[in-house]
């Protein structure tokens, strides 16, 4: 559980590359023992931040501590701290999973047979003692996400990074994934997770900020979050080609809310399923025909939304198109 005292303190924290500035003034905190989720789109400012928080990047504004030590004058201690699994994991593809984590053991100073023993643990822990003594060039992308995560554990960190660990997993990896977070975290572990998914942060985060263009837009619990949106909205399949009366309809009803397609009308409405049939009644009134209705209370996608002025997308197209990693 979260405790006061902070692990990871962000004031004014800038990045520029040439003319773009990528990360813009971003504060924030982050309590030992917490798991913090930081959400937003690709291009954000989500893995500069890590970057920057984890010494592979050095700011050109602003300050950062993690562990108690300055990312710029304290690389080396904060380096000594943390656990870094980065979206891209660098992985020897002619070793082996347990010949990597064996390096990794030396690379972090621990004794041979501590290592020893210590990748032994890890690779049970993450369930890839089968796979243990094949080359890593064979391992499916899950597989090779879990083993990347085992190294970053190796020398136990106070401080876990995990930027966008479940991107392009299957469902059920994706969970595998969600439930190692949260042992660890039951265990100490501090986790600073960045994520495009919603429900990941929903499900993980004991607090979550949102970034949009490299500015911090929201900040809170993910309840807290969702109680200043407030009121649930009624989302209404309509048929083709009566999307625009609909919405004159259901904006004399309630407040339009942006559209995730181009057949769906949100609109968010005071006293929640109350309102329902005086929707249904005004669009059959109009003539319109409704194919599917359903009353939504507030999301983090409707945080989202009502910061940034549209939805995240969670690539779910990319699983239609069969690029989804199996575990």
């Amino acid at each position: 559980m979260p405790t006061d005292n902070p692990a990871i303190v962000v004031q004014g924290l800038e990045r520029a590359f040439d003319e773009v500035l990528a990360v813009q003034g971003v504060d924030l905190e982050v309590g030992e023992g917490e798991i913090y989720g930081f959400l937003g789109p690709n291009g954000a400012g989500k893995t500069t931040t890590v970057r920057m928080l984890t010494t592979l990047l050095l700011p050109t504004g602003g300050e950062a501590t993690v562990a108690g030590h300055d990312v710029v004058a304290e690389a080396r201690a904060v380096r000594a701290s943390i656990g870094v699994a980065l979206q891209e994991a660098a992985l020897d593809p002619l070793m082996t999973g347990r010949e990597l984590i064996r390096l990794q053991a030396t690379l972090q100073g621990l004794p041979s047979a501590d290592g020893r023993r210590r990748a032994d643990d890890l690779l049970e822990r993450v369930d890839l003692v089968a796979a243990a003594d094949r080359r890593v060039g064979g391992y499916s992308g899950g597989m090779k996400r879990r083993l990347d995560l085992a190294a970053a554990l190796v020398h136990e960190p106070r401080v876990l990074f995990l930027d966008e660990p479940t991107t392009g997993l299957d469902p059920v990896s994706r969970k595998t994934i969600w439930e190692e977070v949260r042992t660890l975290n039951d265990e100490g572990t501090t986790v600073f997770l960045t994520t495009q998914y919603l429900e990941e942060a929903d499900q993980l985060a004991d607090n979550v900020a949102i970034i949009d263009n490299g500015r911090i837009v929201a900040e809170g619990t993910p309840e807290s979050l969702k109680a200043e949106i407030g009121n649930p909205h009624i989302q209404l399949q309509i048929a083709a080609g009566s999307i625009a009366a609909a919405e004159e309809v259901c904006a004399r009803i309630g407040r339009l809310l942006p559209p995730k397609d181009g057949r769906t009308v949100l609109v968010e409405v005071e006293n929640g399923a109350a309102d329902i049939p005086r929707v249904v009644r005004a669009l059959d009134e109009a003539g319109i025909a409704v194919e599917s209705l359903e009353l939504v209370r507030p999301t983090l996608d409707d945080v989202f939304v009502a910061k940034t002025g549209y939805h995240l997308a969670e690539d779910e197209d990319a699983e239609s198109a069969g690029e989804v990693v199996e575990a």
